[in-house]
């Protein structure tokens, strides 16, 4: 396994901390490989997370966005006793599964969808007003740069 030193950085930027704090806990975990999933990007600020959960059904399936963390849990009711099947062969897995996303600041999961086998999580990056760009006036000897005409 490999490690990375993130210590140059830490002398050099401030504020920057709980970056690099995510990416040490990133470096010792394994990978997940079920359900298989993607992650696209649909625009500037737009996502879909799309996982194959082919079985399971709606009510089989969690979704759960607490502050900047993405949980998608899903569990298949035990059979009863009258609904046994024998398998010759099994190769859908329909096993219970927990997957965990990280999300950026301001990315909020906007719906969910499920179709074909897919389920579709959408994401949105909205900024807050306030953190958005915004011209600033420029006051000049009692009158602002907006008030002067240009002759």
């Amino acid at each position: 396994m490999q490690t990375i030193d993130f210590s140059p950085f830490y002398r050099s930027t401030v504020g920057f901390d709980r970056l690099f704090n995510r990416l040490d806990g990133l470096v010792g975990q394994e990978a997940k490989t079920y359900p298989p999933y993607n992650i696209e990007r649909l625009g500037d600020n737009a996502y879909r997370i799309s996982i194959a959960v082919a079985g399971f059904a709606q009510s089989d399936i969690v979704i759960e966005s607490k502050e900047n963390s993405l949980s998608i849990k899903g569990a298949k009711a035990p059979e009863g006793e009258d609904n046994k099947r024998e398998f010759l062969h099994r190769g859908i897995a329909e096993r219970a599964f927990e997957l965990r996303f990280q999300l950026a600041e301001y990315v909020e999961v906007t719906g969910a969808s499920l179709e074909h086998g897919l389920l579709h999580v959408e994401l949105k990056r909205e900024l807050p007003e306030s953190k958005k760009p915004r011209t600033i006036a420029i006051a000049a000897a009692g009158k602002t740069i907006e008030d002067q005409t240009v002759n």
